[in-house]
């Protein structure tokens, strides 16, 4: 299922969104105007849906409360609001689903979180309406939604199973190379990479061969005198390992375990093996980082080979980034997202027609978009003692 548009009041950095979503996405935008913010919606959605330790107040707490969450340009409407259209298919003009959440401040007491809205539709019939009467009689109901809930929410698991779906990577090579030095637990769901190898070791011998000899094959193509990838555990730690071959002049090569691939490597061995590791909606920051760029422009082209082999064609990718040969290699315009900073918050918006008839006539969306993206006056940053 994917998410087809998305609306947002009062979130981080937005007072209002308003945007279309397809299969894939491309967020682009300056340093500090929001692009991880608004990637952090669907991380927030993920922990409602989570039947265990997730929640309403779990994910206002992991982001520092609601004074953080809402945006300090809600100045009369404290309301924060969130709307997700979801469809079976981006060809369908009818969402199949939609789900909307708002909520604010109790005001008084306690200051607790309460719920203000919560509705599912699906196919434009009514599902769920919040609060009813139940809610009004009882207070605490309203701390916690129905996404939450397993009594609760069995007329609309599909959009609970979606929401939790959703993966989110932005691998940090060193956590990876030093995990088992660093010792500490990783962060729940992972987001950095640390626990990639507990990952690929959890996976069936068959499946986890299967993705290995993929990522195996794009890594020959990538990384100079790279030969074979294998996944082996120590006899006696019983640790696991990822090892690749280079060629050598030795006749058998030279084996080298994953604290010695480059940064470049690990960063494109997690994006391989996570686009293949599940169905929903798969978030990326970023992923041109310590990549050459002759990899760098085949990202975009990579994403729908490998999802195809995996028979995962329609998974939804929504990518933040900064490079310009990553975008020049984007066919469609209207899969580019433009977030603009202003003085009430910042907005997103798709192309403009001037825009898309830009890139139409030859034209790349790096050369018409990403100029939207950099700051006033970077000429004056050389003039900082």
């Amino acid at each position: 299922m994917l998410i087809t548009r998305l609306r947002l009041k009062n979130w981080r950095n937005f007072r209002e969104v308003d945007v279309q979503l397809g299969p894939r996405g491309f967020v682009i935008g300056a340093n500090a105007s929001g692009k991880s913010n608004l990637l952090d919606v669907f991380r927030f959605l993920r922990t409602l849906a989570q039947t265990e330790g997730g929640g309403l107040q779990k994910a206002i707490k992991e982001r520092g409360g609601l004074g953080k969450l809402r945006s300090l340009h809600a100045r009369r409407d404290p309301e924060v609001r969130i709307e997700v259209e979801l469809s079976d298919s981006a060809e369908l003009n009818v969402p199949t689903w939609r789900y909307a959440l708002a909520f604010k401040s109790e005001g008084k007491g306690q200051q607790r979180v309460l719920i203000t809205e919560e509705s599912v539709d699906h196919l434009g019939q009514e599902v769920l309406r919040r609060p009813d009467d139940s809610d009004a009689s009882d207070t605490d109901r309203r701390t916690q939604t129905h996404l939450e809930q397993i009594n609760n929410n069995a007329r609309f698991r599909a959009v609970v199973d979606c929401f939790a779906a959703t993966t989110y990577l932005h691998l940090v090579p060193q956590l990876l190379k030093h995990s088992s030095e660093i010792g500490a637990r990783a962060l729940e769901n992972d987001p950095f990479g640390q626990g990639l190898l507990q990952r690929i070791a959890k996976t069936s011998k068959k499946t986890r061969d299967a993705r290995i000899g993929r990522i195996a094959k794009a890594l020959a193509q990538a990384v100079p005198l790279f030969s074979e990838l294998r996944f082996e555990q120590e006899p006696v730690t019983g640790l696991w390992h990822l090892e690749a071959n280079f060629t050598h002049w030795r006749v058998n090569g030279a084996w080298q375990r994953e604290d010695q691939f480059s940064d470049g490597t690990l960063r494109l061995i997690g994006l391989l093996w996570s686009l293949q590791e599940g169905d929903g909606l798969l978030l990326l920051e970023e992923p041109e980082l310590s990549l050459n760029d002759g990899i760098v422009e085949h990202i975009p082209l990579m994403i729908d080979r490998v999802l195809r082999f995996a028979r995962m064609p329609s998974r939804q990718v929504l990518i933040s980034t900064h490079s310009e040969v990553l975008l020049a290699k984007v066919s469609d315009a209207q899969m580019v997202l433009l977030i603009e900073p202003g003085a009430n918050g910042s907005t997103v918006r798709a192309p403009s027609g001037d825009e898309k008839q830009a890139v139409e006539n030859g034209l790349n969306a790096a050369e018409v978009l990403l100029p939207k993206t950099r700051a006033q006056r970077l000429d004056q940053l050389g003039l900082f003692a």
